[in-house]
């Protein structure tokens, strides 16, 4: 979930897709969750996970949360219910503390959370809130962060 104006988050999906490994894209309404695949949030549509046979995701207009449409704590509920404590979060560089509910509801089925370290950050908002409540298991630096995730990913995060 990334707080963006509108059609940012199509450009934001195509710029990364072409930078990374993975598949990456504006999330679709009714789109099956697949391995190897980053789903953004478009603007203005909060995403969430849930189980209809498969895992797939549903876009929604429900109220702002946080001052936020899309919001991290919407996805972060949901994704709770669908993966338990097979999950890993991470809040990078914001304002506000979206997410930090979303990370409370996740630690309680004992997911793992990485913040981004508040000197990496552009704006040290949202990992704030999360490592002031002491939900965060490490603090890592931007530079750091994508190998900390692959190497956790392995070992945390199962999709189905």
């Amino acid at each position: 979930v990334q707080h963006m104006p509108p059609v940012f988050t199509a450009s934001l999906a195509m710029s990364l897709d072409k930078k990374s490994s993975l598949t990456v894209r504006e999330a679709v309404s009714g789109e099956p969750v697949l391995p190897n695949t980053v789903y953004i949030a478009p603007r203005g549509k909060h995403m969430i996970v849930k189980r209809a046979g498969s895992i797939i995701i549903e876009l929604n207009e429900d109220p702002p949360e946080n001052s936020c449409r899309p919001a991290v704590d919407v996805l972060f509920r949901s994704v709770e219910s669908v993966y338990r404590e097979n999950t890993l979060a991470v809040i990078m560089t914001g304002m506000g503390n979206d997410g930090m509910r979303g990370v409370q509801v996740l630690k309680q089925s004992g997911a793992y959370c990485l913040t981004q370290s508040a000197e990496s950050c552009v704006v040290y908002g949202m990992p704030r809130a999360v490592d002031e409540v002491g939900l965060s298991d490490e603090h890592v630096d931007l530079a750091h962060l994508p190998g900390r995730i692959v190497a956790l990913s392995r070992s945390i995060v199962r999709i189905g």
